[in-house]
């Protein structure tokens, strides 16, 4: 079989998904400080934003209940539900990303105070979740013309603005230096937030 031919058994990927995750990889990368110790979580069944950036770090953790557990060179992955407990010690990561995640988790508060709980003082969370205005465009793009995930669209729990997510991250979860742009023409929320 040729390298590029897909096995019969993979599901086809909706046309649009790698795009939009190279928009977020272009938006998110130059904000996370070379040989970081960084945690992405719902890093996916393949771990793609780790391994695409694996050079730039000293150690890349990832984590979803999706992922076969990995072990190559910096990068580790571990299975884990996004309800319970962040299995990791206090202080251990400079940077935390999550790129289109946080809008699919049931309990966004418990996950935000573990992540400042696993973030070293000064560290971040990066993350990018779609905007308040990007529903009804998102749903239309997965339930009729069926270019994005429509199981990924079902899935999302809610979605965001700037002062949504200034207060989850600052007032609820304790993050400081809260810094916030909309892009993909204010379809997407892109937000980092400081550990004091």
């Amino acid at each position: 079989m040729c390298s590029a031919q897909r096995p019969s058994n993979t599901p086809r990927e909706p046309l649009l998904e790698p795009l939009l995750r190279q928009f977020r990889l272009k938006r998110v990368i130059e904000h996370i400080p070379t040989q970081a110790k960084l945690l992405d979580i719902g890093c996916g069944t393949t771990a793609a934003f780790l391994k695409a950036i694996a050079s730039r770090l000293e150690q890349g953790v990832g984590v979803d209940f999706k992922v076969s557990p990995i072990e190559s060179g910096n990068l580790k992955t571990y299975q884990v539900r996004l309800d319970e407990k962040l299995p990791f010690d206090d202080d251990a990561f400079d940077v935390v990303t999550l790129l289109a995640v946080l809008e699919h988790i049931e309990y966004e508060q418990e996950i935000l105070q573990e992540i400042e709980r696993v973030l070293k003082p000064g560290g971040k969370v990066i993350l990018t979740v779609p905007s308040v205005w990007a529903k009804p465009v998102l749903e239309f793009l997965a339930y009729r013309l069926r270019v994005v995930s429509e199981a990924e669209i079902r899935d999302h729990k809610r979605y965001y603005n700037r002062k949504l997510l200034d207060r989850a991250l600052v007032e609820r979860a304790g993050f400081k230096g809260f810094r916030h742009q909309y892009f993909q023409l204010w379809m997407n929320n892109f937000c980092i937030a400081t550990k004091a």
